[in-house]
């Protein structure tokens, strides 16, 4: 099976989708900043009302596995690897 690439704004897209279920708020009041840290690897924070929530690897990787199953119809339990790629910025590999 190829892989597939999912593109930084589908990763901040499926962060929204992810937070905004949590929280059980509109989609539109959820916003996304991913993040890289040479120490502590892949994060993102999300603000919801005026509301900062540091969303660790594994959060990440469970919103993406929410995307691969209700959005792209794909296997949600593929194997998925986050990259940081000098050109297209944080992007998720999946295998």
């Amino acid at each position: 099976m190829e892989q597939l690439i999912i593109p930084e704004q589908d990763i901040v897209n499926a962060l929204c989708v992810y937070i905004s279920r949590k929280k059980q708020v509109k989609l539109e009041e959820v916003e996304i900043e991913l993040m890289f840290d040479d120490d502590y690897g892949f994060s993102a924070e999300s603000h919801v009302g005026g509301r900062k929530q540091v969303l660790i690897t594994a959060n990440m990787i469970e919103a993406l596995r929410l995307w691969l199953d209700e959005f792209l119809n794909r296997d949600p339990y593929a194997g998925i690897n986050l990259v940081l790629d000098d050109e297209q910025g944080i992007i998720a590999v999946v295998q």
